[in-house]
């Protein structure tokens, strides 16, 4: 069990999806995506394996959360900034999270 204050660390944010591209370099079917978290995060590049519900030209404009305090990752030739959140549908394909209504860039999940 964590404690709240190991649940403060984790910095979630909301971003929005600028760019997206396919990413066939990747083991399992992906995408490279590019989030906007605006002010101080600015723009950070992320790969997310979403390929069974979204098309790079429909995932523009979508707000999404991130976790925006992990140390970059290196996968295939993509520096990974942030790690884009989801959950499993029945088939255990991945469905982005994000808010249900448009929210200011940067704002912290609490």
């Amino acid at each position: 069990m964590i404690t709240y204050d190991d649940f403060e660390k984790v910095d979630i944010r909301v971003g929005t999806i600028t760019r997206a591209e396919p990413f066939p370099e990747a083991r399992k079917p992906a995408y490279k995506l590019w989030v906007d978290f605006g002010g101080e995060l600015g723009e950070k590049r992320s790969s997310a394996q979403i390929t069974a519900h979204y098309t790079p030209e429909g995932l523009i404009g979508r707000q999404v959360l991130a976790v925006v305090n992990f140390p970059p990752r290196q996968i295939g030739k993509v520096l990974s900034e942030v790690l884009v959140l989801g959950l499993p549908d029945a088939e255990g394909q991945v469905v982005l999270i994000g808010p249900g209504q448009e929210v200011p860039l940067g704002g912290k999940l609490f």
